[in-house]
């Protein structure tokens, strides 16, 4: 059994951008920066034989690239519990776009639908051992933050290993996006 999730990278700049903010909160587990990433679709564990299938509905997916953005911060909560720190992400209609994409190719695939709702995101930390209010003072100091926008031109197959501390994520395969199209042609 192999552990999957597709995702978009992000560049080594934005990683050091994110893991400056990190830190200050006593009991958080603090995402390792070469871990952020923008999950498109978590899949879980799969035979090695549905791996290949995963991959092969993957290959096939035609999109074009666009710029993402990351702006503000927030929260994820469970029972009353604030259990993750975030980063968020501007939900453009490309970016929609290729979500779906990858939705429906994994389930063509074979694959039960998402049953949640798509809330583009990168996580910095897992809090569900910190004091709510340090979390809460966090997302206050930070909420202005926006990130210059970066190209997005292509996305990956994760394979992911719970570790004892964190997960370790390894890229298996990357695929490419399209070459955008310039808006004087568009208009053509």
């Amino acid at each position: 059994m192999i552990r999957l999730f597709v995702a978009l990278s992000l560049p080594e700049a934005l990683c050091d951008e994110l893991s400056m903010m990190c830190g200050g909160i006593p009991g958080a587990r603090w995402v390792p920066e070469e871990n952020y990433h923008l999950t498109l679709r978590f899949i879980g564990e799969v035979p090695g034989w549905q791996a290949q299938e995963v991959d092969d509905a993957l290959a096939g997916i035609r999109a074009p690239g666009f710029d993402l953005t990351l702006r503000g911060v927030g929260t994820f909560g469970k029972s009353g519990r604030i259990s993750a720190l975030w980063v968020g992400v501007e939900k453009t209609e490309p970016l929609v776009f290729l979500q779906s994409k990858v939705e429906t190719a994994l389930q063509r695939g074979g694959l039960e639908p998402e049953r949640k709702r798509f809330a583009p995101h990168v996580t910095l930390a897992r809090t569900d051992r910190a004091a709510p209010e340090k979390a809460i003072a966090f997302v206050q100091a930070h909420n202005l933050f926006r990130a210059a926008p970066v190209p997005v031109d292509g996305f990956t197959l994760y394979s992911s290993r719970l570790g004892k501390e964190q997960a370790v994520y390894e890229r298996e395969v990357e695929y490419g996006l399209l070459d955008p199209k310039p808006a004087a042609a568009i208009r053509a």
